[in-house]
């Protein structure tokens, strides 16, 4: 009798008359459909019918059984219910509690951001900049000289003004390519593949980076608080990118929630320190004491690369501008307008947070350090060594640490975006049962624990890597948005184009500047990179290509021109042995084309074998291969292939029995035999493989 616990049933009237007679609208079943009072019911839709007797004579009904893990949508599709979609087991288990359950497709609109979580997420980087931009630049000016660290501010208002075009040009990138993408997208519709791959590599390489460096700086963060944790850098680098992983396989906007508390606690308590630090030096008392670590200045003499090195190590400010304009997908309705005005009020909140930051450590007369930021010290003159330096301190170090979520959020719609034009592989495309992109959060992680581990986790060794990439993706960008002006010639496009060429052209000197002076400090690894990473993208996309100009069928499509042959291999007459073969005897034709194979090492043992095989008269034939060198996988493979060879036109299929064991330590107990030969058949050409498998905890139950 059939189990219907698994089924919720329904009963109706059946209205044919029980006269013993057929009748047309009786149930019928044809071509694995179940026809009942001329109403299809296909069998695969997980329902059955049947007629039952009442308790009146003449009474009957029709009994209606579905499926309790499905509902159905529509004709011929079917939904899992959520408890069956739900990971089950000690794994699921852990897994739902680590990452959160399953959210569905139909939930998505829901799971968008609003402008105040997508500040949080898309501009932790550039807003945490703010913590390292002005010290890269005075790192640089005291090799002149102390009386060079004046030059700070004229060098950070022409960063600003820098920020203001770029932030201005991907106003109009967004409001014309709303659906994300950023460089790439840009820069392969306006300039060409090469150009696009270009833009792709260098972000790419830029993100890694990213979350290498914020890491790295939150870091030196901890370090300047606590100092006696500093050998332990390196390890508590890698456990925070572990902990923002997880945070975002729990999906965008949860992630959003968790990273949107530091990012504004940072802001208020910045604004603080700048508010309070300038009333303090209008007051004029401001007292400061350099660190014992403090950098001793240097005589280089003051020229036009030594001005260029600086400014170029304060344009670490600006990365993370562009990552709004990727992700505009995430943003809730309307996702553009909702884009541009987040890109503003990031573009504000980061300009002044630096200028004023760069004012008050040259009016204070701050020092770069090698044991304690130029961050920690200004607070702690403002704020004095007290509850203030702590909260300043510990949200730095947050919103550096979390500042790689920039690239957690980017990255992956970026690898999702190339992988959908066939220049990554297919698994960055897809997202998990939490709407993220599974793929490409992971493969970030592990890139970011390998730079942070051949760099020893130092920021100093890191800076130098950084920026060439995002000032690279920056210039295409906006030189791909001056052609798509020109070639639309819409209303104002003029205009348009001359912020965008303006953009173009001042990214573009950057992007030099930074590539020459950095060159010989480490950038130079980021320029080799990102050629070798073009040309792994254009080998990914060759090989789909070449997938679809040689894909053909290695067995036959009609189904009438199928012939099938099958072969099961056998070590024994045990059950799994006999249950693949009455699965093959079953899916044979009618002409029966079944033989059972042993691969022989003791002919005494197989001369047994056979004796057995004639008593049981199964039907079948079988047929013993002698494997002199004691190998299994050899000599079978070779049968194969050769009753290929001798019945070329047949459709060979090898069924092969499996024991599945009940606990992980019982694989240890088996050798696999069946997934050996799975994965070697894998390679033979017009051969099938069918699993039959034999569960041990069945037979326990």
């Amino acid at each position: 009798m059939r189990d219907t616990s698994a089924f919720d049933i329904e009963t109706a009237p059946d209205d044919q008359p029980d006269d013993g007679v057929a009748h047309p609208n009786a149930t019928e079943r044809h071509n694995g459909t179940e026809r009942h009072n001329g109403t299809e019911h296909p069998h695969g839709e997980l329902e059955f019918r049947q007629v039952v007797q009442g308790c009146r004579p003449g009474e009957r009904y029709v009994r209606i059984a579905r499926h309790k893990g499905f509902k159905r949508v529509g004709h011929g599709l079917l939904a899992p219910r959520a408890e069956v979609s739900r990971p089950h087991g000690a794994f699921g288990l852990t897994r739902r509690l680590l990452l959160g359950s399953p959210i569905p497709t139909a939930r998505e609109i829901h799971e968008r951001l609003t402008k105040v979580k997508a500040l949080a997420v898309f501009s932790s980087d550039a807003l945490s900049s703010v913590a390292y931009a002005t010290e890269e630049i005075m790192k640089v000016l005291v090799l002149g000289g102390l009386g060079l660290l004046s030059l700070t501010m004229p060098i950070s208002l022409l960063i600003v003004v820098l920020l203001a075009i770029v932030v201005l040009s991907y106003r109009q990138t967004i409001a014309a390519y709303p659906s994300g993408g950023g460089s790439y997208i840009v820069a392969s519709d306006n300039l060409g593949e090469t150009a696009g791959l270009t833009a792709a590599a260098s972000l790419l390489i830029d993100y890694v980076l990213t979350v290498s460096v914020s890491i790295a700086a939150g870091v030196a963060a901890i370090t300047s608080l606590v100092p006696e944790v500093l050998p332990y850098a390196l390890e508590i680098s890698i456990g925070a990118v572990a902990l923002i992983t997880v945070a975002n396989l729990r999906g965008v906007r949860e992630s959003g929630s968790i990273f949107a508390a530091p990012t504004y606690v940072f802001v208020a308590i910045m604004y603080g320190l700048l508010g309070y630090g300038l009333y303090r030096l209008w007051l004029g008392d401001l007292v400061y004491e350099a660190p014992e670590s403090a950098l001793a200045p240097g005589g280089e003499a003051l020229g036009l690369f030594f001005l260029m090195s600086a400014f170029a190590q304060g344009c670490t400010a600006m990365t993370g501008t562009e990552a709004i304009s990727n992700g505009v997908p995430a943003f809730k309705q309307p996702e553009a307008n909702n884009a541009r005005s987040t890109l503003v009020l990031m573009g504000v909140l980061l300009g002044s947070m630096f200028l004023g930051m760069s004012y008050l450590a040259v009016q204070v007369g701050v020092v770069p350090a090698d044991a304690e930021t130029v961050l920690s010290q200004l607070g702690r003159t403002v704020f004095g060594v007290g509850p203030l330096w702590v909260v300043l301190q510990v949200s730095t170090a947050l919103i550096l640490v979390l500042a790689a979520n920039t690239s957690f959020a980017d990255f992956p719609r970026l690898a999702s975006i190339l992988a959908r034009d066939r220049y990554l592989p297919r698994a960055f495309q897809f997202r998990g049962d939490r709407l993220a992109f599974t793929a490409g959060i992971v493969a970030l992680a592990g890139l970011a624990i390998v730079l942070l581990v051949a760099f020893d986790g130092s920021l100093d060794h890191l800076i130098p890597l950084y920026a060439v990439g995002v000032f690279t993706s920056f210039t295409l960008s906006q030189a791909g948005m001056v052609v798509h002006w020109r070639r639309l010639r819409g209303p104002g496009w003029r205009r348009a184009a001359v912020v965008n060429g303006v953009g173009a052209v001042a990214t573009g000197i950057v992007t030099l500047v930074i590539a020459s002076t950095k060159f010989m400090h480490g950038a130079w690894i980021v320029v080799v990179l990102i050629p070798l990473f073009i040309g792994m993208l254009r080998a990914i996309h060759g090989h789909y290509r070449v997938l679809d100009d040689t894909r053909r069928a290695e067995t036959p499509l009609a189904p009438e021109e199928v012939r099938v042959r099958l072969i099961v291999p056998i070590g024994d007459l045990g059950i799994q042995a006999r249950q693949a073969l009455a699965y093959a005897r079953a899916i044979a034709p009618s002409d029966g084309h079944v033989v059972a194979v042993h691969v022989a090492d003791d002919l005494a043992e197989a001369e047994q074998l056979r004796h057995e095989w004639e008593v049981w008269e199964c039907g079948v034939e079988l047929v013993i291969v002698e494997s002199p060198y004691r190998s299994l996988t050899g000599p079978l493979l070779a049968y194969i292939d050769a009753l290929k060879d001798v019945y070329p036109t047949d459709t060979v299929t090898v069924v092969l029995p499996e024991l599945v064991a009940s606990h992980w330590w019982e694989h240890l107990l088996h050798n696999h035999t069946a997934l050996r030969l799975k994965g070697a058949l894998l390679f033979h050409p017009g051969i099938v493989v069918t699993n039959v498998p034999y569960h041990l905890a069945k037979r326990a139950a």
